[in-house]
């Protein structure tokens, strides 16, 4: 890790002093320090993937994965280094939760290197632990906090989409059903998005606490599990989402199928009174010598009586029936 010049793409470079702090370095410092070691990059630099290529001293695979654009959750461990890749929650403004920010991390216990393209708040959480004196005290431990900022971040995101979900519940007995159904397609989007990577996110927790690594102590493993243990209650959060959500919108379905079915019935009511009605007045209405009441100046006024009657007549016959 060998080179004067700082690439453009650094995020920061810092030194944890084993009591909760951290120390700011110098490019020219690094190559000197060999212990609670961390280098934040941003692969979209050109600077960054040049940097790797001739000083990091990671081997292809690692940069590969650490410099590509798009990967899903997984680790790969080659002896006591691990390489991972992990996804939190996208809160940046202007930004969709689902869109998923990923993250990857080379590390061998004593160095950590890790890469992003986006920001990604649980970063920021862990600086301002560090900056306060109450942050990780080495790399491992510095590992599994980031990995437990990742995955609380992911807690609030989940409760607002339940908050909306329920308050789209209550609001079903309103009539404008088609904003419901659009806030809810947003929240199934959401929810869809999360999941797909949160699966494999949560096998490679698994896989991780069951690696030989001579860093990851029995009780940086039980912190671990308890990580994974909030990963798969966060799924199954996700899974009852989609669950609720398809019952809302099933839901939706049902009363407008209702609201059709009722405004079908009422035209139906409506064309079973008109049509002998109109049968009636327009054989009133021929043309043909021998017609009743051609001559009588009351004939009309007599139709007009006789449609009335049929109208209420039918209209009864409705209401006996109870089809109104």
């Amino acid at each position: 890790m060998t080179t004067n010049k700082k690439p453009t793409g650094l995020i920061h470079s810092i030194v944890l002093d084993c009591e909760g702090g951290m120390r700011q370095l110098d490019w020219n410092e690094i190559p000197h320090t060999k212990d609670n070691l961390w280098l934040h990059f941003d692969y979209t630099e050109q600077e960054v993937h040049q940097w790797f290529k001739e000083h990091s001293g990671l081997n292809e695979i690692a940069q590969e994965v650490l410099l590509s654009d798009d990967s899903r959750p997984h680790i790969i461990r080659q002896h006591d280094n691990l390489l991972a890749v992990f996804r939190g929650i996208n809160l940046n403004p202007k930004s969709s939760p689902e869109d998923m920010v990923s993250l990857r991390i080379w590390t061998n216990g004593r160095i950590l290197i890790s890469t992003r393209k986006r920001r990604l708040l649980s970063t920021g959480d862990i600086i301002e632990c560090l900056t306060e004196g109450n942050g990780p005290i080495n790399i491992p431990l510095l590992f599994i906090s980031w990995l437990d900022q990742i995955v609380k971040r992911m807690a609030d995101t989940i409760d607002n989409l339940e908050d909306n979900l329920l308050a789209q519940e209550y609001l079903l007995e309103d009539e404008d059903l088609g904003s419901i159904r659009a806030e809810l397609l947003k929240i199934r989007k959401q929810s869809i998005g999360i999941r797909r990577y949160l699966t494999p996110q949560r096998e490679a927790m698994n896989k991780l606490i069951n690696e030989p690594l001579t860093w990851l102590h029995e009780m940086y493993r039980l912190n671990l599990i308890t990580i994974a243990d909030r990963q798969i209650k966060h799924i199954e959060d996700i899974d009852a989402l989609r669950e609720r959500s398809g019952m809302v919108q099933d839901e939706i379905n049902n009363l407008m199928s209702e609201k059709m079915n009722h405004r079908s019935y009422v035209l139906t009511i409506i064309a079973a009174i008109f049509l002998p009605l109109g049968f009636f007045t327009g054989l009133m209405g021929i043309n043909v010598g021998g017609m009743p009441g051609v001559d009588n100046i009351n004939a009309f006024w007599i139709v007009v009586f006789i449609c009335f009657s049929l109208c209420f007549g039918l209209l009864a016959t409705f209401f006996l029936k109870k089809w109104i």
